[in-house]
């Protein structure tokens, strides 16, 4: 065999292993957005189910403009007030950036007498919302 070849043959499993990581890349950030979606199709009905099922058990939620952090019991335990807030609201959502295990989501939550546009973050591990953090932008979805 000459030299070419032999580093041809070399070179195929390095570039299998890197196609490999690159597919199991891909499917995390699918899965990602998988679970971000499910999020806010739960919280715009206030599912605890569904919510209780994506949150981690230590999952710390951080409400950056109440000066708020809750823990995943908390956090459910607040949906009975959520649910009257965002009756006849609408919320949409587009994914700004997807890096190192933390999501930054964009929302305009479209409440009936008004609406807001936040900067969310979800940090996911394990198919489970680890992290999240939640801050305002505007007072109006216009920048959406």
């Amino acid at each position: 065999m000459n030299g070419a070849a032999r580093q041809l043959t070399d070179v195929r499993p390095v570039v299998f292993t890197a196609a490999v990581l690159l597919l199991a890349i891909m499917a995390a950030r699918a899965d990602d957005r998988a679970i971000i979606g499910r999020w806010y199709s739960a919280l715009l009905v206030a599912d605890r189910t569904e919510l209780a099922d994506l949150l981690a058990d230590d999952v710390r939620i951080k409400l950056d403009d109440l000066g708020v952090v809750q823990s995943k019991q908390e956090f459910i335990a607040s949906l009975d007030e959520w649910k009257g807030a965002v009756a006849g609201a609408a919320i949409r959502h587009r994914i700004e950036k997807s890096e190192g295990g933390v999501t930054t989501v964009i929302a305009c939550y479209d409440f009936p007498n008004n609406d807001m546009l936040m900067q969310e973050t979800f940090a996911v591990s394990d198919n489970r919302i680890t992290a999240s953090s939640q801050a305002a932008i505007a007072e109006t979805c216009e920048g959406y």
